[in-house]
């Protein structure tokens, strides 16, 4: 028998944007425990804005477990937040609603800023540094300072080794800003591992005196880049089937539900979505191909395939939900009707 530190990761109570907890609890098993393997537990949600003092305890359910390549003999645990009786799901717990389809491939694009000192790493005590420009995929001290590039390409690592679907990392426009990437079949597992890569991005983070800055837009009003977390979709339908006309019904009922997306994309996404820095205004719907100035982009490939492939949200922001944005594509993409048998979310 061994003993395995689960480290047990959910998201607290706090609105608009949930946190990352987690706490360890140890227990032996003959070997990396499956996740059916997993006990339920308690915690105090009087701490974390999901119960009050009187009736404070809320449980976890564990729902996808990972090799925690930090520690020797670790696993993380990502878990739902249950009510008392550990059946019921907490009015927090996004994850046990929304509409998931394994056929449905997620691609997500997260971008945010290294922050130290109350102002993004490589920025002066006082003003800023040299406009954007040179800091996008840039390389050398001046575009990307002497510690970010190690932060990613350890994160990368810690990712990999723990089985997430990591699937690149890039400098970004702004300086301090980094985006990595995550692709997934089926809304939880692709959501799931975003805020797994979220948490281990944060952990990494600390032994380096550095915060995670997932605002979308931290420098407000300025000529700088705002950070978002783009959406790329793809349904069997999509892949196979496609087509000209069924595209333009899916357009068409984006636009028709454009406040409902809205709503689930991110806090303070109008300070973001303004029209400028390669964003579409928050309140009118576009799409485009190859332009990173509409509501989704059209990649080529898309076009040149009959119609057939991945779109890319591009309105999604960097503190979304991931678990919301997915379902809320699903139920507008729900509403198209599609040829023949085959349904668009199949």
């Amino acid at each position: 028998m061994t003993k395995f530190k689960l480290e047990y990761i959910w998201l607290d109570g706090y609105t608009p944007v949930p946190n990352l907890r987690g706490k360890t609890q140890i227990k032996e098993f003959d070997a990396f425990p499956a996740l059916e393997q997993l006990p339920l537990w308690g915690f105090d949600g009087s701490s974390t804005m999901q119960a009050e003092g009187r009736s404070s305890d809320c449980v976890l359910k564990p729902v996808a477990i990972y090799p925690d390549p930090a520690r020797t003999n670790g696993a993380l645990v990502m878990c739902e937040v249950m009510m008392p009786d550990g059946v019921t799901p907490h009015p927090t717990n996004a994850r046990a609603t929304i509409l998931d389809d394994e056929g449905t491939w997620f691609g997500f694009e997260q971008e945010y800023f290294f922050y130290k000192d109350g102002r993004p790493l490589g920025f002066p005590e006082h003003g800023y540094p040299a406009p954007q420009g040179p800091y996008y995929t840039g390389v050398g001290f001046s575009n990307v300072g002497d510690v970010a590039r190690q932060i990613v390409e350890e994160h990368l690592d810690l990712c990999l080794e723990a089985g997430i679907n990591h699937e690149g990392i890039n400098a970004e426009v702004a300086k301090g800003q980094w985006e990595f990437q995550i692709f997934g079949k089926g809304s939880k597992k692709a959501a799931d591992e975003i805020w797994m890569a979220r948490y281990l991005l944060q952990r990494l983070t600390e032994q380096y005196g550095i915060d995670i800055e997932y605002h979308c837009k931290p420098l407000g009003d300025t000529d700088w880049n705002g950070s978002g977390m783009h959406a790329n979709f793809s349904t069997k339908y999509m892949r196979e089937v496609g087509g000209k006309d069924y595209f333009e019904a899916l357009m068409a009922a984006f636009d028709k539900n454009l406040m409902d997306h809205i709503a689930v994309y991110g806090p303070d996404n109008d300070k973001r979505l303004t029209g400028k820095h390669e964003t579409a205004p928050w309140n009118k719907f576009s799409y485009g191909v190859a332009d990173r100035g509409a509501s989704i982009r059209v990649p080529h490939s898309f076009i040149k395939n009959d119609y057939k492939g991945y779109l890319e949200d591009r309105r999604p922001n960097s503190q979304g939900d991931p678990y919301q944005i997915a379902s809320q594509i699903l139920k507008t993409i729900a509403e198209v009707p599609t040829a023949g048998s085959v349904s668009a979310a199949a």
